[in-house]
């Protein structure tokens, strides 16, 4: 079947971020793996094996809905932090095939899917689009977490419009995360891409803005750096809750990093 040229491009750029984070862990060795994140309890091995399980359970809910759906009716709270818990036990080799052939396996099934279909997810059903976007979103987090236990900096890249999208996307759903009604009016949100492109979102004249780096927001909604630790700036009063507020992934949204926390 083929794809729309939006899927096959977010197909593409979702292969690119999983063979970056590949390489950055593929030659690690073991005791490497069992370094902390930032994440509490959480190592690098943990953050693969979180990412194995996201893509096995992403594979289930497009190819098996309904057994999803009975998946999703028995998690227990802990059941994220019990699966990377499990996951990660192994030997790192292990753990990295096991990542490697489910991404690929998951990437081909979404390439194959008819137009206009829609699957179930821990939040609302997606279309399949959106399932590539929200692998390579949650790919990215984990990187960067993988990425600050070891030191690196990764250099941002235009994969980075997929998780500035999400973010923007979701800003309700963050508000009502919290019990909060959402602002009644759009924000203009214009983003400083890698390269100095502009990203640009929503109005020319919405009343209430936020401008930066595309980089920060998408660091921000994932909650892999505090707010303060960010150069993102907010235009009214609305604009500058959601800068507290803003989170780009589905489920409750845990501690977040303290200012200056955002490395181990």
């Amino acid at each position: 079947m083929v794809q729309t040229r939006a899927v096959c491009e977010v197909l593409d750029d979702l292969r690119d971020e999983g063979e970056e984070l590949d390489r950055l862990v593929a030659g690690l060795p073991e005791w490497e793996w069992r370094r902390a994140t930032p994440a509490p309890g959480w190592t690098v091995a943990h953050q693969i094996a979180h990412l194995a399980w996201s893509d096995r359970q992403a594979l289930l809910a497009v190819t098996a809905p309904d057994a999803f759906r009975r998946e999703v009716e028995r998690a227990t709270p802990a059941f994220v932090d019990d699966a990377a818990a499990e996951g990660a036990a192994g030997p790192p080799g292990e753990l990295l095939r096991r990542w490697r052939d489910g991404r690929a396996v998951l990437r081909g099934t979404l390439a194959e899917q008819p137009p206009g279909a829609r699957h179930p997810w821990f939040g609302p059903p997606m279309a399949t689009a959106s399932v590539a976007t929200a692998r390579l979103m949650e790919t990215w987090a984990h990187g960067q977490d993988v990425a600050d236990a070891l030191g690196t900096t990764r250099q941002p890249t235009a994969r980075l419009r997929h998780v500035a999208h999400i973010a923007v996307r979701t800003r309700d759903f963050a508000f009502r995360l919290r019990g909060l009604p959402p602002p009644e009016s759009e924000f203009r949100i214009e983003l400083t891409a890698p390269g100095d492109e502009l990203w640009a979102y929503g109005p020319e004249d919405a009343a209430q803005r936020v401008t930066g780096a595309a980089l920060d927001l998408c660091l921000l909604a994932t909650r892999r750096r505090h707010r303060a630790d960010l150069a993102l700036r907010a235009e009214g009063a609305d604009a500058d809750r959601w800068l507290d507020l803003a989170q780009a992934f589905a489920g409750p949204p845990g501690a977040g990093r303290e200012p200056g926390g955002g490395a181990a």
